[in-house]
């Protein structure tokens, strides 16, 4: 069957396209590319330039700067699946001597470990990374500035220790990991560690006049897992799908879900953006979108994905500042989501029926308060509130018996079933909460008992 979004409606294009010459013209910007992704699929790109008959396309590379750190936040993840390492462990278990082992891996990730947001002087994205041949050099004297794990602070040695890490743990460069470990499998053909033509070159641009002159595009050394790769639109449509969906070659649906999940509080004034574990997490007009946005002198860059909708949009431009890569990816999902929005799949019956799941769903009570229990694909549960607002989430089917939980107030807790000695059902123990099929059903092992004169009217 055809998908419905082989091309988007004229007006979309158009839309779309305003939106991008909006950006480049506002934002004076030498060029600016667009991209969206619809499932996983590039439908749509477009670019703008101040030189006439000579705009990018979405295989012109750009400099994307920390949205590097996605990349090698992938990188641990994996290493982290195989049991090379637990997310938990400090530091210093795998990367001894740096002077910062006890923050964990964890923390490093969602930028929580409390260091500093920058290496020491010179100015580290505009001087060689042969500047910084140490991670001392990177770390400083002072590479703490907050208590360990006790608020987000966003560290760019902090993803220099990672790519340390990933090399000691894996015995080669973190490049050569990339390489094999992302880019090959994914097809990221246009993703590397330096430019390869065509390529945009970096500018500033005067703030108050119209010229501007060429940035350095240094090599970052240590420092390149923090923000030293060049990529295309089209690429990063094909990483942003990745992300979404997860790719068991490279990293699996549930730990890329666990990358989009806020790991740390926000900062003050800032509840509608997070941070996962390498991910940045945002609300836009009742739109929650996960990427990474990016910069280094002369080029800025962003990409966003609506998992719910299955949009991805990448902005690109060659500008130290002014273009608002991040509004802009942020409004390609929008136009087209709004404009198209997505056709759902059709209905289907499970493939197959087991009436042991079956006899679980419908309705049950925590105490007084009736939730429904429904079937989903692959043996999952999914448990709502029936009335009103209430606690609610999907479980994932564990293989002996019981369920964990993914999402909501019960993420990661164990449903299991309590039977009695006559095979029939009992209760449903979520966390300790009894659920039963009647309110405090008198059958059931109901914890803390339920009063023998059962219900009653008031008196009169």
């Amino acid at each position: 069957m055809t998908s419905p979004f082989e091309s988007l409606l004229p007006s979309t294009e158009r839309a779309l396209l305003h939106r991008i010459a909006t950006a480049q013209s506002e934002g004076r910007a030498p060029s600016f590319v667009g991209a969206v992704a619809r499932d996983g699929r590039h439908i749509w790109s477009g670019a703008r330039s101040c030189v006439d008959g000579h705009a990018p396309d979405a295989d012109t590379q750009y400099r994307i700067g920390s949205i590097t750190k996605t990349f090698t936040a992938v990188l641990v993840l994996r290493l982290r699946d195989e049991g090379l390492l637990d997310l938990a462990d400090p530091l210093e278990k795998h990367l001894p001597g740096t002077g910062v082992g006890e923050v964990t891996i964890a923390q490093l990730l969602g930028h929580s470990a409390g260091l500093a947001a920058e290496a020491p002087a010179p100015w580290w994205e505009r001087t060689p990374g042969s500047l910084r041949p140490e991670l001392s050099d990177v770390l400083g004297t002072r590479p703490l500035v907050h208590p360990v794990g006790r608020r987000h602070h966003y560290s760019n040695p902090g993803y220099t220790v990672l790519g340390s890490l990933i090399e000691a743990v894996r015995g080669e460069s973190w490049e050569a990991v990339l390489r094999r470990e992302i880019v090959e499998p994914l097809g990221l053909t246009r993703t590397t560690t330096q430019p390869q033509a065509p390529h945009a070159r970096g500018w500033a641009v005067h703030p108050w006049a119209d010229v501007m002159m060429p940035e350095p595009a240094e090599d970052l050394g240590l420092m390149a897992p923090a923000g030293q790769l060049w990529s295309s639109a089209s690429d990063l449509c094909r990483f942003a799908g990745f992300l979404a969906d997860g790719d068991d070659r490279v990293l699996g649906a549930e730990s890329v879900r666990e990358m989009r999940t806020p790991s740390v509080p926000p900062e003050a004034g800032e509840w509608e953006s997070g941070y996962g574990l390498g991910l940045q997490v945002v609300r836009r007009e009742g739109r929650t979108l996960i990427g990474h946005s990016g910069s280094l002198p002369g080029f800025v860059a962003c990409f966003w994905v609506s998992v719910e909708e299955g949009v991805a949009a990448v902005a690109l431009a060659n500008a130290t500042s002014g273009p608002l890569t991040g509004t802009v990816a942020a409004d390609l999902p929008r136009i087209v989501a709004d404009a198209e929005p997505r056709i759902p799949e059709p209905w289907r019956p499970m493939p197959e029926m087991d009436e042991t799941l079956l006899e679980l769903a419908g309705p049950w009570y925590w105490g007084t308060l009736g939730v429904g229990l429904k079937l989903v694909a692959d043996r999952g549960l999914e448990l709502y509130p029936l009335r009103g607002n209430g606690r609610g989430s999907r479980f994932r089917a564990c293989g002996d018996g019981s369920w964990i939980g993914l999402d909501g107030y019960y993420a990661g807790e164990t449903l299991t079933v309590v039977r009695r000695a006559d095979g029939s059902l009992d209760h449903l123990d979520l966390g300790s909460f009894a659920f039963t099929r009647e309110p405090y059903d008198p059958a059931a092992d109901v914890p803390g008992g339920v009063d023998e004169g059962g219900w009653r009217g008031l008196p009169q």
